[in-house]
């Protein structure tokens, strides 16, 4: 077992024995790269960061057809992955990195090969109306304008789900499950995870990849 540090984040003492990789706050491809070669033969990774450090470790592996690895995650405070996956945070977190025992959940991702831990979040830019139209699988999730569009994985199949926020809507939002979540839009801005994408898009999508992932779970 081998822990990554991502920037700052507090690393229990209960992990305190174990090889230790210092990284950015959202490792990059190199950081990841270094980590794979310290692991060895170990074949269990815990993170100790934000659910962007998660996900950048997650992006590193698949491309690198390294998603057979058990990944624990330890997060500080409860986070939109940690609740997504029912995990615990802090000490609780690193005891059942160490301890706890690894199952496969769906990996979502996006088209570029980015991979979605916790949430992701579209509106239009400057935090304007979203305009297009966005589907979960065959079913229209929205046409039109909305607030907000978000996505979330799921532990289960079929693996990811989203809503839409409507202008003026008071009354409480449902999910929509898929293995598909796409988007057509005049022009949106994606928050992945916490970072926000530099450039307005005209489509995207978050899928079900053909693997999953091996988390490491209560």
């Amino acid at each position: 077992m081998i822990v990554i540090r991502c920037g700052s984040a507090p690393v229990p003492t209960v992990l305190g024995e174990h090889p230790r990789v210092e990284c950015s706050e959202v490792p990059t491809k190199d950081d990841v790269n270094r980590a794979l070669y310290e692991i060895g033969h170990r074949r269990r990774v815990v993170v100790c960061g934000t659910d962007a450090g998660l996900a950048a470790l997650l992006t590193r592996l698949l491309r690198t057809e390294n998603l057979d690895m058990e990944v624990a995650y330890v997060a500080e405070d409860p986070t939109p992955a940690t609740r997504a996956y029912d995990l615990p945070t802090g000490s609780a977190a690193a005891k059942l990195g160490v301890r706890g025992e690894a199952r496969e959940v769906p990996l979502i991702r996006d088209e570029t090969g980015t991979v979605l831990v916790g949430e992701a979040t579209v509106t239009g830019p400057g935090g304007a109306h979203l305009v297009g139209e966005a589907y979960a699988d065959d079913e229209r999730i929205f046409s039109g304008e909305i607030d907000t569009l978000t996505v979330r994985p799921t532990p289960q199949l079929p693996g990811v789900r989203a809503t839409a926020a409507r202008p003026r809507r008071v009354l409480r939002r449902s999910w929509l499950p898929a293995r598909a979540v796409q988007l057509g839009t005049e022009a949106g801005v994606i928050t992945r995870d916490g970072v926000t994408g530099r450039r307005a898009i005209k489509r995207t999508s978050f899928y079900r990849h053909t693997e999953p992932w091996r988390l490491v779970s209560p």
